[in-house]
C-alpha cells in the first residue's frame, strides 16, 4: 500500500472529508484495501461519515465490495441504519440481493436493531424483499421478534414490515411463525399486532 492509499484510507476512517479529497486527488486508488479488505467507502460507511463518503460515491466507489467479513458498504447502512448514508450510496447502485455472512440482506440488521426510520426508508426507496430469508431461516420480521427487544422501537419495525407485505406466516426453519415466538417471549403488543396480520391474511387468502 502507497502512502496516498494510506492517507485515504485514515482519512475515510475518521471522516476527514479534506484528507480525502486531497488524497484522492494526489492519486490515491479510491478501492484500496486495509489489513480487513475494507475500502474507504467501507470504512466511512461504518462511521457514517456522509461527507467522506459523498466524496468516494463521486469518485466512482463501488458499494458492493466486500470485506474479510462479507460486509460491504450498503450492507453496513443496515447495521448503522443510517438513511442518510443509504440514500447517498442508493445512486451508486447497490445490490440489494447482496448477503452478509448470515446470508441475511441489510433490510434484516435493521430491523433486529430497531432502526425503524431506515427499514421505513429502504422499503419506501427500493424494491428490496421484505421477505428475504437468511441462513438462519429468519426474516426480518422473525428478528425483529426474535433478537429485538419487545420495546416501542421493535413494534414499530413490525408494524412498518407488515404494512410493506411481510408475510406474518412465514415460519422460521423450526415451523414456528413471528406470532408464536412473539408469545413465547411475552410480547404482548406485538403478538397482538402480528396475530391481527396473520389473521387477515388467512381470511383473504382462505388458509
Amino acid at each position: 500500500m502507497n502512502a496516498h492509499d494510506r492517507l485515504l484510507l485514515d482519512g475515510a476512517r475518521r471522516g476527514d472529508a479534506a484528507a480525502v479529497g486531497a488524497a484522492l486527488a494526489a492519486g490515491a486508488a479510491v478501492e484500496a484495501r486495509d489489513e480487513e479488505l475494507r475500502t474507504p467507502l467501507l470504512l466511512a460507511a461504518l462511521g457514517d461519515h456522509v461527507a467522506a463518503a459523498e466524496l468516494l460515491v463521486a469518485a466512482g466507489a463501488d458499494p458492493n465490495a466486500p470485506d474479510s467479513r462479507e460486509d460491504s458498504p450498503w450492507l453496513v447502512t443496515g447495521v448503522t441504519g443510517s438513511v442518510r448514508m443509504m440514500r447517498l450510496l442508493l445512486p451508486a447502485g447497490p445490490d440489494l440481493t447482496q448477503r452478509n455472512r448470515f446470508g441475511g440482506i441489510s433490510l434484516i440488521p435493521a430491523a433486529e436493531r430497531g432502526h425503524t426510520a431506515y427499514v421505513r426508508a429502504v422499503l419506501d426507496a427500493t424494491d428490496i424483499d421484505v421477505d428475504h430469508v437468511n441462513r438462519l431461516g429468519w426474516t426480518a420480521l422473525l428478528e425483529a421478534v426474535i433478537l429485538g427487544d419487545g420495546g416501542a422501537r421493535h413494534e414499530e419495525v413490525v408494524a412498518v414490515l407488515l404494512a410493506a407485505g411481510a408475510d406474518p406466516l412465514l415460519a422460521d426453519h423450526e415451523g414456528v411463525t413471528p406470532y408464536e415466538h412473539a408469545v413465547r417471549r411475552g410480547f404482548d403488543g406485538m403478538a397482538r399486532t402480528l396475530k391481527a396480520a396473520a389473521d387477515a391474511v388467512q381470511a383473504g387468502s382462505g388458509r
